[in-house]
């Protein structure tokens, strides 16, 4: 057992909750509570299943590690090929943190087809953390749309009034972006066979393709941009969303704002970016814009919420346009700052979603002038209110001032000042909606006499609350802890980009090229030349001797098994 979990550790991460969901249709459906504790404990021993992903990783390299490869459709060149970096590494195990507590939460709450609700949940963890870490296009495609289903009667089944047309909007929204995408991979296989006459769907040997025209790129990083913005999601296709969030269970709330939407930004950056650098790069301003408008128009449209739910939703858009604009600004302290963020709003929307349902399942209504002067009636609760409002605004000692400030610095420093300036405009929004919310629900005058008998967070609430409030301290106090395992995969990826454009640049004719391009394979696989590429613009050409030396989709010696190519 022992040498399976060190060998195949990410294996068993993305299975484990599916085989507990198989074993769950074994349970009666008048064994709901069984069927409740059963999916938590799992949900619970995939949570310690994952701290040696974090206690083994080697914060030297930003290399994929963990790797494992295996032969699944070897016609078609399609392989079961898994791996992580520090950017992967952070969002697992968000992943796996935010299902036990979802589900810890529902213990107490859900009590319609039980049974189902937990498989849909355990299949949907398998969905996510497969997404994270595949490295072969065709499987990560498949992890994509196994997180799709779930989700969709997750919201439709168990939401609120207007569920059916959430989920609807939710799925429609979703699989269109999806579609885009699949062709998009296709045509990538496609035109792999045309060149070296086999088949391939791995990161690694697309990563290397050139293409007839810049035309051609950029159809094809637009189908990819297109799939990850609205999983985002990015202004003006982010209306899905509030009536997702709105409608969905507090679970469901918790888990499609803490990871589903940053897969978005995950995929964007592991393969919109090394797959078609000189596309992202020339349309990179216009994502930043987009998350500006993102920023400034969420904070507005949430201040006007008079629903707590549908706020915390808008503000969702607000933020995440921040971490656009980060990744727009493509500096090293920017895109840190946006992968950290994106682990930061995961915890503390969570725990706000977490915290409105606690007040919804009490007094029956998310209007924010149904409430007022509960402080007194439930501390605790109000206590953890705030600790999530702090979190969510950038109160410095608390995780969201790092990642906020990061991004405003390294989008100080690029080209795109104006970013900044605009972006600080929205922190300073977040925190005038946010602390509004806060004043007329807990300290406005208590004028509802039914108010005053609001039950205090229950036991099972509290834990799955601290749960959440503890990473956010400890990111807040010890930040280096994570950004010592994210610099140097975001190092890795603005280099693959930088070398790949300058090895594209030195060429003659780059896009007349019907074979793959070396250099700009190997300056994306190696970290040595990369960086030399970043340093200096005269030195515009890698050795390819020198370039292949390494490779950056390739595990680290001593490190799991198998191979990322």
């Amino acid at each position: 057992m022992r040498a399976l979990l060190e060998s195949h550790l990410l294996t068993v991460l993305v299975f484990l909750p599916s085989i507990a969901a198989a074993l769950l249709l074994l349970f009666p459906e008048r064994r709901a509570r069984e069927a409740k504790l059963f999916a938590l404990g799992a949900s619970v021993l995939e949570l310690g299943l994952s701290f040696p992903l974090w206690s083994r990783f080697d914060l030297t390299t930003g290399s994929f590690q963990f790797t494992e490869k295996a032969e699944w459709i070897p016609a078609l060149g399609i392989s079961y090929t898994v791996g992580i970096d520090g950017i992967s590494l952070l969002l697992v195990l968000l992943t796996t943190l935010l299902t036990p507590v979802s589900l810890l939460y529902s213990v107490t709450h859900v009590e319609k087809s039980v049974r189902v609700f937990s498989i849909a949940f355990l299949v949907l963890e398998t969905g996510m953390i497969g997404s994270l870490v595949a490295l072969d296009l065709a499987l990560f495609y498949v992890f994509w749309e196994v997180m799709l289903v779930p989700m969709y009667f997750i919201i439709g089944i168990w939401g609120g009034g207007r569920r059916i047309y959430a989920a609807m909007k939710f799925f429609l929204f979703t699989m269109a972006g999806s579609l885009l995408m699949f062709l998009a991979i296709l045509y990538l296989a496609v035109r792999h066979r045309a060149v070296t006459g086999g088949w391939s769907f791995l990161l690694a040997d697309l990563a290397r393709l050139t293409y007839p025209t810049m035309a051609i790129e950029t159809v094809l990083f637009l189908a990819f941009a297109l799939a990850f913005a609205i999983k985002v999601p990015v202004f003006p296709l982010h209306t899905w969303l509030p009536d997702a969030h709105t409608e969905a269970p507090t679970a469901g709330s918790i888990i499609l704002a803490g990871v589903l939407l940053k897969l978005g930004v995950y995929g964007y950056l592991r393969f919109a970016l090394p797959l078609f650098p000189d596309a992202a790069m020339r349309y990179a301003p216009w994502l930043g814009i987009l998350g500006v408008i993102g920023v400034v128009y969420g904070a507005f449209v949430a201040y006007a919420q008079k629903d707590m739910k549908r706020l915390v939703a808008y503000s969702s858009v607000s933020h995440l346009g921040l971490v656009v604009i980060g990744i727009g600004a493509f500096t090293s302290a920017a895109m840190t700052g946006s992968v950290l963020q994106m682990i930061n709003h995961g915890l503390s929307t969570g725990a706000l979603f977490l915290l409105v349902g606690v007040l919804y399942e009490r007094s029956h209504t998310r209007e924010i002038a149904d409430y007022g002067g509960i402080a007194g009636v439930v501390p605790v609760t109000t206590g953890l209110f705030l600790v999530a409002t702090f979190s969510s605004i950038g109160l410095p000692g608390l995780n969201g001032f790092v990642g906020e400030f990061l991004i405003l610095l390294g989008t100080w420093t690029s080209s795109h000042r104006w970013w900044a300036i605009a972006a600080a405009t929205g922190v300073i929004l977040s925190a005038i909606y946010m602390l509004s919310l806060v004043q007329r629900v807990f300290w406005n005058p208590l004028t509802r006499e039914e108010n005053r008998r609001l039950p205090e967070i229950r036991a099972s609430e509290l834990v799955a609350a601290a749960a959440l409030v503890i990473p956010m301290v400890w990111i807040g106090v010890r930040p280096n802890d994570f950004l010592d395992r994210l610099r140097p995969s975001v190092e890795e990826v603005r280099r693959s980009v930088a070398a790949r454009k300058a090895a594209a640049s030195s060429s003659p004719s780059p896009r007349a090229s019907s074979s793959l391009s070396p250099r700009a394979s190997s300056s994306l696989l190696s970290p040595r030349a990369s960086s030399s590429l970043l340093s200096s613009r005269a030195k515009r050409e890698i050795s390819p001797r020198k370039a292949r030396g390494s490779s950056a989709l390739r595990a680290p010696a001593g490190q799991g098994k198998g191979a990322s190519e």
